[in-house]
C-alpha cells in the first residue's frame, strides 16, 4: 500500500501527468511487491476500457466539437442576449444562460470554457466589465457542463458504479437548474452593489421570440409522445415531429432552437427507452452534422477534419486516464488499501449525513490534484460501497461526486478550467484564481443543497420511472 500511494504522490509532486503517474506507480508496486504477475498491468488497463458505455465518450466529444464549428455558439449567445440581456448585469446573466444551453451539447466544463466562454469574456470586456468579473462568472458557469446532461463524468461514473446513465442524466436536470438560479441571484447582487446596468434594450418582441423558441423545444417531445399515444409507430411519430420542428425553424429562423434540441433528443430518447446512452451520443453526432452541413451550411471539409482530429486527441487522453486509473484502482482493492480506507471511514461515523460531509471535504481536496475522470475511477470503488451501506442512493452520490470534482477544476494546482481561462483572458493563474473566488459562493451553496436535499436529484428520475 505504501509503495503504491507513496510512488504515486512522489510522481505527482515532481509534476508528472496524472495518468502516467498512476501507470508508473502501479508498475512499481507490481515489480517490487511481486504479488501479481506483471502482465496484469496490461490486462487490467485493457479491461478498464473494454466497456460498451464508454463508446459514448468519443461520440459526445465529437458532437460538442461539431457544434462549435457549426456556427451554433454565436446563435446561442444571440438567444441568451435576447432572453436576459435586458437585466441589470445583462452580459453576466447571458454568460450563465449561454453556458446552460452549451452544456446540453458539450458535456464537459473545459469545452464550455474554451468554446462559448471565449465569446462571453470578450463581449463582457468590450462592454466595460472588469476582466476579473468576466473570468469569474465564466468559470463558475462552466461547471454546469457536466451537471446538465449530457455529461462525460456521468458516463464514467455510470460505468464504474453499474448505475443507469440515463437516470444520472435525468438526475442532473434539477440540480443544474438550482445551480443556474443561484448563479443568477449572485449576478443580481453584484449588479446591485456595483451599479451595473443592462446591456441590451428591453424588447417585448425579442423576449417573445425567445419564449417561442423555448415553447417549440418543449413542444417537440410532447408532440412526438402524443403521436405515439395516438397509435403511430415511434419512427413515424419522431419523423412527423421533426418535420414540424424544421418547418418552424426555417419559417421563423430561430436563433437556438436546434441547439436547444440536443439535450431534449438525448434525455427524451433515453427516458422513453428509444435508445441507449451510446446510441443517444451517436444521434447527437448525426444531429450536429445535420446542423453544420444542411441547416446552417457552415462546415467545410477542413473544419470537419479539425473537429475529428481534436476528438481523437481528446478521446485518447480521456481513455488513457481511464486505463491508468483502472489498474491503480484495482491494485488499491487487491492490496486491501480500499478496505482499510473504508474501515477507517466507517470507524469515524455510521451516520450518512456526517459521511456525506466527509465525502464533500475529501472530494474537494482530491479535485484540486486529480483529473475528474481519474478521480471518479479511483474513488468510486472505495466510497460507493460505504455510501450504499449507509443508505445513500447511487444517483444522488454520483451528483455529489461530480459537482465536487467540477469545483476542483477551478482550483490550483491542476484545475483545468483555471488554466484554460487564464490563457483565454491573458491573466496569470494567480489573478484568475482570485477572480474566481467570489463565484465559488453560489457553487458551494448549490453543493450543500444537493447534498442535503436528495429529492433535488432523485425526484425527476423517480417520476419518470427510472429509479424506485
Amino acid at each position: 500500500m505504501l509503495i503504491l500511494l507513496g510512488s504515486f504522490l512522489t510522481l505527482m509532486i515532481l509534476g508528472v501527468p496524472v495518468a502516467i503517474a498512476m501507470a508508473v506507480a502501479s508498475l512499481t508496486f507490481i515489480v517490487i511487491s511481486g504479488s501479481v504477475p506483471d502482465v496484469i498491468l496490461a490486462q487490467r488497463m485493457i479491461a478498464g476500457i473494454e466497456s460498451f458505455p464508454l463508446l459514448a465518450v468519443p461520440f459526445f466529444i465529437l458532437a460538442g466539437n461539431l457544434m462549435n464549428i457549426a456556427g451554433v455558439t454565436g446563435r446561442i449567445y444571440a438567444f441568451a442576449v435576447a432572453l436576459v440581456g435586458w437585466m441589470r448585469g445583462g452580459l453576466a446573466q447571458v454568460n450563465i444562460i449561454g453556458s446552460v444551453i452549451f452544456s446540453g451539447m458539450s458535456g464537459t466544463a473545459i469545452a464550455d470554457a474554451a468554446g462559448i466562454g471565449t465569446i462571453e469574456i470578450k463581449a463582457m470586456k468590450d462592454h466595460g466589465y472588469p476582466m476579473d468579473v468576466a473570468v469569474g462568472v465564466t468559470a463558475a458557469s462552466a461547471t454546469l457542463g457536466p451537471i446538465i446532461p449530457p455529461s462525460l463524468p456521468f458516463v464514467i461514473y455510470g460505468m464504474m458504479s453499474n448505475t443507469s446513465i440515463g437516470a444520472l442524466f435525468l438526475g442532473g436536470v434539477i440540480p443544474g437548474v438550482v445551480m443556474t438560479l443561484f448563479m443568477m441571484v449572485t449576478v443580481a447582487i453584484f449588479a446591485r452593489l456595483r451599479n451595473w446596468g443592462s446591456d441590451a434594450a428591453f424588447s417585448m418582441k425579442q423576449i417573445g421570440t425567445a419564449g417561442l423558441e423555448v415553447a417549440v423545444v418543449f413542444g417537440f417531445p410532447l408532440l412526438a409522445y402524443g403521436l405515439v399515444w395516438a397509435g403511430l409507430s415511434v419512427n413515424v411519430a419522431i419523423g412527423l415531429a421533426l418535420a414540424a420542428l424544421l418547418a418552424l425553424d426555417y419559417y421563423f429562423d430561430f436563433s437556438a432552437v436546434m441547439a436547444l434540441m440536443t439535450p431534449v433528443i438525448l434525455i427524451g430518447g433515453m427516458t422513453l427507452g428509444w435508445f441507449t446512452p451510446t446510441e443517444a451520443a451517436a444521434a447527437a453526432v448525426i444531429w450536429s452534422l445535420f446542423l453544420g452541413l444542411v441547416r446552417y451550411r457552415s462546415m467545410t471539409f477542413r473544419t470537419l477534419t479539425k473537429a475529428t482530429f481534436d476528438t481523437i486527441e481528446t478521446t485518447a487522453s480521456v481513455l488513457f486516464i481511464v486505463t491508468a486509473a483502472s489498474i491503480f484502482a484495482w491494485l488499491l482493492t487487491v492490496s486491501n488499501t480500499a478496505q482499510i480506507m473504508s474501515d477507517a471511514i466507517l470507524g469515524l461515523t455510521q451516520n450518512k449525513w456526517v459521511f456525506l460531509i466527509l465525502v464533500n471535504l475529501l472530494l474537494l481536496f482530491i479535485g484540486c490534484f486529480l483529473d475528474t475522470i481519474a478521480a471518479i475511477t479511483i474513488v468510486v470503488p472505495i466510497l460507493l460501497p460505504i455510501a450504499l451501506k449507509l443508505g445513500v442512493d447511487p444517483i444522488h452520490f454520483g451528483l455529489i461526486m461530480t459537482l465536487n470534482l467540477m469545483i476542483g477544476l477551478l482550483h490550483p494546482p491542476l484545475g483545468m478550467v483555471l488554466f484554460v481561462l487564464s490563457r483565454v483572458s491573458k491573466l496569470s493563474v494567480e489573478q484568475t484564481t482570485m477572480a474566481i473566488l467570489p463565484w465559488l459562493v453560489p457553487l458551494f451553496a448549490a453543493l450543500i443543497a444537493i447534498t442535503f436535499i436528495p429529492e433535488l436529484t432523485l425526484w425527476l428520475p423517480r417520476t419518470m420511472g427510472m429509479v424506485r
